[in-house]
C-alpha cells in the first residue's frame, strides 16, 4: 500500500509540475517582447502563495516528503514567473505587483508562519495549516469558473485552453487517489473538488467546441461564398472593361461610326455656307427694310 501510494504520488509530482510549466511560453514571448502586455500577476501571486503553503505543509507532516518536493518545484517556478512580471510590466502594474506580492507572499505567509510557530500547538499546526492550504486549493480550482461562464455566454471555447483543463483534471484525480491511500484529508477534499470541476470543464469542451467547429465551418463557407461573388463580379467588370476597350479602338478606328447619308450630308453644307455668309449675303433686303423703318417713323 506505501508503494502504491508513493508511486501515485510521483505521478501527481509528474503532472503537477507540468500544469506549473504551462506559463513557460506565455512568459518566453513577455521576455522576447519585453512587456507583459494585458497580462495579470494576481494569479500568479496567489499560486505561488498556495505552493509556499503547502510546501510548508509538507515540511510540517511526518509522511509529505511527495508534497514538499513538487510545491517546492511549484514555488520555484511561481517565483520566476512573478520576477519576470516585475522587470517587463509598466511601471503602473509593476507597483500593484510588489504591493500584492508584499502583502501575500510576505506578509500573509510570514504571518502563518510566525503564528503557527509561536501561538499554535504542536498537534494543532497541521490542521491550522492544512485548513489554510485546502481552501486556496479550492480557490485556485475554482478561478476557472468565470471562464466556463464566457463559454456558456459566448457558446465558443476560445477562452478555455484544453491542456490546462485537462491537466487540472488530471491533478485533481492523482492527488484525490493518493490522499484517499495516505488517508490525508486536507490533500483529498480540496483535490476532489477539483476533480469534479476539471470534469466539468471538459464536458463544457466537449459540448461547445462541436459548436464552435459548427460555427467555423459556416463562416468558412459563407467566406468562400462571398469570394465567389467577387471573383464572378470581377470577371464581370472585367468583361465589360474589354467590351468598352473594344468600342473605343473601333471608334478610333472610325467603324464604329455610321456614315452620313447623303441629305445629311447636304444639310450641313448648307449650315457651313449660311455660317460663312456676310450679313449682307445672308439678309439681303435687311437695310432696305431698316431705311423703311426709319422712314416710316418720319413720315409719322
Amino acid at each position: 500500500m506505501a508503494s502504491l501510494s508513493f508511486i501515485i504520488g510521483i505521478i501527481g509530482n509528474i503532472i503537477s509540475i507540468l500544469v506549473f510549466t504551462s506559463p513557460i511560453k506565455t512568459f518566453w514571448q513577455v521576455v522576447k517582447k519585453k512587456s507583459t502586455e494585458n497580462y495579470k500577476s494576481t494569479p500568479y501571486i496567489t499560486t505561488l502563495l498556495s505552493t509556499s503553503l503547502w510546501t510548508f505543509y509538507g515540511l510540517l507532516n511526518p509522511d509529505g516528503l511527495l508534497v514538499t518536493t513538487v510545491n517546492g518545484a511549484g514555488t520555484v517556478l511561481q517565483f520566476i514567473y512573478v520576477t519576470l512580471f516585475l522587470v517587463y510590466a509598466p511601471q503602473d502594474k509593476k507597483v500593484k505587483t510588489a504591493k500584492l506580492f508584499a502583502l501575500l507572499n510576505v506578509g500573509f505567509l510570514g504571518l502563518v508562519i510566525a503564528v503557527t510557530f509561536l501561538a499554535v500547538p504542536g498537534r494543532v499546526r497541521l490542521t491550522v495549516v492544512g485548513i489554510l492550504c485546502a481552501g486556496l486549493t479550492i480557490g485556485m480550482y475554482a478561478s476557472p469558473l468565470s471562464v466556463m461562464r464566457i463559454v456558456i455566454k459566448t457558446k465558443s471555447v476560445e477562452y478555455m485552453p484544453f491542456f490546462l483543463s485537462f491537466f487540472l483534471f488530471l491533478n485533481g484525480g492523482i492527488w484525490s487517489v493518493y490522499a484517499a491511500l495516505v488517508k490525508d484529508f486536507y490533500i483529498g477534499v480540496p483535490n476532489a473538488v477539483g476533480f469534479v470541476l476539471g470534469s466539468i470543464q471538459l464536458i463544457i469542451y466537449a459540448i461547445y467546441n462541436k459548436k464552435s467547429i459548427s460555427k467555423k465551418s459556416l463562416e468558412m463557407m459563407e467566406e468562400e461564398g462571398s469570394a465567389h461573388l467577387v471573383k464572378e463580379n470581377e470577371m464581370g467588370a472585367f468583361e465589360d472593361y474589354e467590351e468598352a476597350n473594344v468600342k473605343i479602338r473601333n471608334l478610333h478606328k472610325g467603324s464604329s461610326l455610321p456614315k452620313p447619308s447623303v441629305n445629311r450630308q447636304y444639310s450641313f453644307q448648307r449650315i457651313l455656307k449660311t455660317l460663312s455668309l456676310s450679313p449682307y449675303e445672308r439678309h439681303p433686303s435687311w437695310p432696305y427694310e431698316e431705311d423703311v423703318g426709319k422712314g416710316e417713323k418720319n413720315h409719322s
